[in-house]
């Protein structure tokens, strides 16, 4: 009876993944992410929602954990953020037209800077934007950011300042949504 029961509970165990990925709007989001030499650790997810439509799920990857915005912004350091598109409504260029936006509202339209990089950045976007499209956006420190869709293709677009705006779009003191700031902020 003893072997049947140490049995059955290690086939429970075994059963068990060893990391629950975090589920958002039906999408699977990975717990962890490749970016150069490190493994990044999920450190939340949200659902960008305009009005009744439910656009994208942003997710935010770190080194360690993290809840001050403004410190993940400035930081030096690897980092990542996943965009998994799940409406057909998102356009090529309706994204890059929030995009845009999002640049001017994280550097409180002040974007001269870096103008030609967001144009660099914008380019990932004119091969066009579907439902079950996924962005990354993964920062390496004296490389810039490299941004691939659906795992291939890379675009590296270099420069902290860059990386400020681009991870300002979300978490900035006027991020695109408060409550998607939050939940990436693991909130």
């Amino acid at each position: 009876m003893y072997q049947r029961t140490l049995l059955f509970l290690l086939v429970i165990f075994l059963s068990i993944p060893a990391s629950h990925a975090a589920n958002v709007n039906g999408v699977e989001i990975p717990e962890t992410l490749a970016s150069g030499d490190n493994t990044l650790a999920l450190n939340g997810s949200g659902l960008r929602k305009k009005l009744f439509l439910k656009l994208y799920v942003g997710s935010l990857y770190l080194q360690s954990e993290g809840a001050d915005a403004a410190a993940i912004v400035a930081a030096d350091e690897p980092m990542a953020i996943r965009l998994d598109i799940t409406s057909s409504l998102i356009t090529a260029e309706k994204m890059e037209k929030a995009t845009r936006e999002g640049f001017v509202k994280a550097t409180g339209g002040d974007t001269g800077s870096i103008a030609a990089k967001i144009d660099q950045f914008i380019s990932v976007f004119k091969s066009g934007v579907a439902e079950g499209d996924s962005f990354i956006m993964s920062y390496q420190p004296g490389s810039g950011t490299a941004i691939s869709k659906n795992g291939t293709g890379s675009e590296m677009v270099e420069g902290l300042d860059f990386k400020n705006a681009l991870f300002g779009i979300w978490l900035s003191d006027d991020p695109v949504q408060a409550n998607l700031k939050s939940s990436m902020l693991g909130n």
